[in-house]
């Protein structure tokens, strides 16, 4: 290593104040040594010291001004991130530093990172972008928890709220609403579908905020206007980025999202979410946040991201929905060449085009159709019937015609994007005022069906190529649906893993990465995660125990029961019973379950007086059914919430709002979820044991998000109730046991059966 000792000297004293020295060619953070290239090695010591300074001076500061203790975990979690955000073994092998730290409920990590990350961002120069997977928690840091930092402490940064286009208003739309021109309503006759017809917006709330953004009291945010808006008057008012003419648009200059955009390169912490953070990376970096290269990511509750990011890079088309489309797409180019955007010659070629793909989607009709009624390996999975692909390998016959429909929809998608380029050229010269003014607004209605042809391409490629030996395959799967139009065929195509889009999109080109969140292991290793998000080999791991009493707070209850979860019908009469016994009018509970029909079932059977008493997550939105369930009980009423996954993380009931959390069974994942029936499939064929390295550290990760429920600040306690008795006499279910928190146990001292009562 090149710098000399007391470089290492200077680091190791911000970082491992009450350790003894490491040896010269250790591991050290790695923006310390592309300080060192660039300003030599006394200006690194200097900043050493002054990070170290800022992030402990800012602790201090903020514990005084809100009269708070210490926490072990929180101070453990500062040094981790800082340390963390960089280590490598050689000056020469530089690689983007990734840090995972896992941080129990308790230790208050939203303010850690934000106290770890903005100082040394600071110092080398990047972005902080602190990226939720909820809204709720997005509000929690831009609200609170950032306003907290700053009045209680001496760190000054800017931030900045990101939002993608749909949350601004676009002018040129606005403008089209308010005229209600006559090319406007041939639109609406073309593409009634995808347009809302301007008759049904609120023209009065439309004139009204043009009032406000003329006289600059509104910046077109549809979360800062001054009432909730509805989404048939706001869907009229936005674009996607197809649809935005960009610079090349007259309303540019005063464009609500892009100067929204400007104002992120002002600032040093920029608050997002995973799907903005994915959208931009998906169209190269740097599109809609700043470039990846100078952002320090922090992802909160990052269990998400790779589940998310399968969502971004997966492909999906509906057969006969998509022959409709064309037959739009036919008049589209019609209107186009009666308006002179759209020469003879190429409309010839379209229209050719257009006639080639239909042909091939009959093929593709008939092939998939003879596959559905042939096939031995249909389900069912939410409610659909389903046909997934065996390691996502499509047919040979089935291959050839996806790759003749790749071709066609490469040339659909080509004439389209040259039509547009064409549109986006009169906008550009403006040498025809009435010609500039059709081009804006058919432009748009063009970007439609441009974003539409791209995504057959990208469904059909998929369904053309075959996967690398060496990587995991891509799930390939069919379902067949029914509604008023009749049955459609759908084709859907997903990565397993996010690891290679997150690899060559984040993490070989980020400044750097925090992830976090309170739950990321699963059996006590982050290998899960290693394996789904693609992490890399130098990513340094950390997790951090909830500070919180679970063995004096809480009982895990598991019940004699003498039934299997598979006996599906005694197993709900069981809980069927187990309820009014396990639980009191004045109850405040959480119900748990895996299934929605047995959670359907488990109602039906309850007697009236308890099925009062239940919340259910179908009857509701969530943040409603949370309002009611906190109404009753502050009433002195009971009140029983009845849910499924997503009501077992994201829900947060403290104290008496949530006294008893009953979970129906170990969460396994839905055996029939093609990805996941894929990625097994592949485990398999790798010589693994796909249910011991998948589903058992998937479920344990499962109840233990489910159990934390219960626990949710250091005054609260309570009972976990688990009607599963695998998870003491399977020998995976003794260790998904191990894994949980120490709650105190009780095995087997209650008894449940059908005679009781």
């Amino acid at each position: 290593m090149f710098a000399p000792a007391r470089i290492y000297r200077a680091i190791h004293r911000l970082f491992y104040p009450n350790r003894g020295l490491f040896p010269v060619g250790a591991i050290i953070p790695r923006f310390f040594l592309l300080y060192i290239h660039a300003y030599g090695t006394d200006s690194c010591i200097m900043l050493a010291d002054e990070v170290k300074d800022r992030i402990q001076s800012a602790y201090r500061q903020l514990l005084e001004s809100r009269d708070l203790t210490p926490r072990y975990g929180q101070r453990q979690m500062i040094a981790e991130i800082a340390n963390g955000l960089g280590i490598l073994a050689s000056a020469e092998d530089v690689d983007p530093p990734i840090c995972v730290v896992e941080a129990g409920t308790g230790t208050g990590k939203t303010l850690a990172y934000l106290l770890s990350v903005l100082p040394v961002a600071q110092a080398l120069d990047c972005k902080v972008v602190v990226a939720t997977a909820t809204v709720a928690l997005q509000e929690q840091v831009i609200l609170k928890d950032i306003p907290e930092i700053l009045e209680g402490s001496d760190l000054e940064f800017s931030v900045a709220l990101a939002k993608g286009r749909g949350r601004y208003l676009c002018l040129s739309k606005l403008d089209m609403l308010l005229a209600g021109s006559d090319s406007l309503h041939a639109m609406m006759d073309l593409y009634g579908e995808e347009l809302e017809d301007p008759n049904t917006g609120d023209i009065a709330l439309y004139e009204e905020m043009l009032s406000e953004l003329s006289a600059g009291n509104w910046q077109g945010d549809r979360d800062d206007w001054k009432a909730p808006i509805a989404d048939a008057n706001w869907r009229p008012l936005t674009v996607d980025r197809y649809q935005c003419t960009g610079s090349n648009c007259s309303n540019f200059r005063n464009c609500c999202f892009y100067k929204a955009r400007d104002s992120l390169d002002k600032v040093d912490c920029i608050v997002s979410n995973h799907d903005l953070v994915l959208t931009d990376l998906a169209m190269g970096g740097g599109a809609i946040l700043p470039e990846p290269e100078k952002c320090i990511y922090v992802f909160d509750e990052a269990h998400h991201l790779p589940f998310k990011s399968n969502n971004h890079f997966s492909a999906y088309t509906r057969l006969k929905a998509s022959l409709a489309w064309l037959d739009r797409c036919e008049e589209l180019l019609v209107q186009l060449a009666k308006e002179d955007f759209l020469n003879t010659e190429r409309q010839t070629q379209t229209q050719k085009t257009i006639d080639a793909i239909r042909e091939h989607t009959d093929s593709a009709w008939q092939l998939f159709e003879q596959t559905v009624d042939s096939s031995e390996s249909i389900d069912t999975y939410e409610n659909r019937s389903q046909h997934a692909f065996e390691l996502g390998v499509i047919p040979t016959e089935i291959r050839g015609v996806a790759a003749n429909l790749a071709t066609e929809f490469t040339r659909l998608t080509s004439g389209l994007q040259d039509t547009a380029g064409e549109l986006r050229q009169v906008m550009d010269e403006k040498l025809d005022p009435e010609k500039t003014r059709l081009a804006e607004q058919w432009y748009p209605i063009l970007g439609t069906n441009t974003d539409r042809a791209e995504a057959n391409l990208e469904l059909w490629l998929s369904y053309a190529n075959e996967d690398p030996a060496e990587l995991a395959p891509r799930a390939r799967w069919i379902n067949v649906i029914e509604n008023e139009g009749g049955t459609d065929i759908a084709l859907s195509s997903s990565p397993v893993l996010a690891a290679e889009n997150l690899q060559e999109r984040l993490w070989q080109r980020c400044a750097g990465a925090v992830l976090t969140s309170a739950t990321l292991s699963a059996l006590g290793e982050f290998s899960m995660l290693r394996m789904r998000a693609g992490l890399p080999e130098h990513t340094h791991y950390l997790s951090i125990p909830s500070p919180f009493d679970f063995s004096g707070s809480a009982n895990l209850v598991v019940p004699r029961m003498n039934c299997d979860p598979s006996d599906t019908a005694q197993h709900t009469a069981l809980i069927v019973k187990a309820i009014p016994r396990l639980l009191s009018k004045d109850a405040a509970a959480l119900m748990l379950f895996s299934s929605r029909r047995q959670m359907n079932e488990v109602m039906q059977g309850l007697p009236r007086e308890w099925l009062d008493l239940v919340l259910c997550q179908d009857d509701y939105q969530k943040a409603q059914l949370l309002k009611y369930h906190r109404q009753r009980i502050d009433r002195g009423e009971g009140s029983i919430i009845f849910g499924l996954a997503s009501f077992a993380e994201g829900v947060d009931l403290p104290g008496k709002y949530c006294t008893h959390v009953l979970i129906a069974k170990i969460p396994f994942a839905v055996p029939n979820d093609p990805i996941e029936m894929t990625l097994a499939a592949w485990i398999e064929q790798q010589g693994q044991n796909a249910f011991m390295t998948l589903a058992v550290p998937d479920a344990a990760f499962r109840l233990v998000q489910a159990s934390g429920r219960l626990l949710r600040s250091e005054s609260d306690s309570g009972r976990i109730t688990l009607f599963d008795e695998r998870i003491v006499n399977r020998r995976y279910g003794k260790t998904i046991l191990e894994s949980m928190p120490p709650y105190r146990r009780e095995i087997f001292e209650e008894q449940l059966s059908l005679d009781d009562g």
